[in-house]
């Protein structure tokens, strides 16, 4: 059993320290270290680069709070959904009420009509959920 929650086992994982830093700057932090359990498509730092420039630095402005918030729930489903059942989704409900499409067409992504995330690394158990890493940032339609 994992020990720690969704946001401390990918804050030591290394490679989230946008995410983290959004996840701070939307408020986020508290709810992803509740009881859960959650499943989140984590998108790594270099996910984070590939967005036009400017991007993120505009998503962490205070004003920019409720924008920001809605593209990070984008990433978060309720429940502990590992990869063996993701595969048999063709969408799921999001923490912010829309729902992501799920495709396993060359290898399993996950996105919307903005595009679609590679799922490259899954199951890595937390606490309170579930992780998948993805390399692109899941954008709202």
């Amino acid at each position: 059993m994992a020990t720690h929650d969704i946001v401390d086992t990918a804050v030591a994982a290394g490679s989230f320290k946008t995410l983290a830093a959004a996840l701070g700057a939307a408020d986020l932090v508290d709810t992803l270290k509740g009881a859960g359990p959650f499943t989140v498509f984590a998108p790594t730092d270099d996910a984070f680069a590939k967005l036009p420039a400017g991007t993120v630095e505009s998503l962490l402005k205070p004003e920019n709070k409720d924008k920001l918030k809605a593209v990070l729930l984008l990433h978060v489903v309720a429940g502990s959904v590992m990869a063996a059942d993701v595969v048999k989704l063709h969408e799921a409900k999001t923490a912010g009420g829309s729902s992501v499409k799920i495709s396993t067409e060359g290898g399993v992504k996950v996105g919307t009509s903005k595009g679609m995330s590679n799922v490259t690394k899954t199951d890595i158990a937390a606490s309170n959920g579930v992780i998948h890493v993805i390399d692109a940032v899941i954008l709202p339609e």
